[in-house]
């Protein structure tokens, strides 16, 4: 009976561990997650406003 005890104790404490690993990649994934969607909204709006003309180095400049 104690072995069976000291058992639940483990699987117990190892629930909880993996319960506060996994909150916390929550709150990482959350926080990526605004920051993508804030960056997609800047690239939109420079689109938009037609100055998003990043040269990336394999792209030929426009005067070409």
């Amino acid at each position: 009976m104690q072995h069976l005890e000291e058992k639940i104790a483990h699987l117990t404490r190892t629930v909880d561990d993996l319960s506060m690993v996994v909150a916390k990649q929550q709150d990482e994934i959350d926080r990526l997650t605004r920051r993508v969607a804030m960056l997609m909204q800047r690239e939109a709006e420079r689109v938009q406003e037609g100055s998003g003309g990043v040269i990336l180095g394999d792209e030929r400049p426009p005067h070409y």
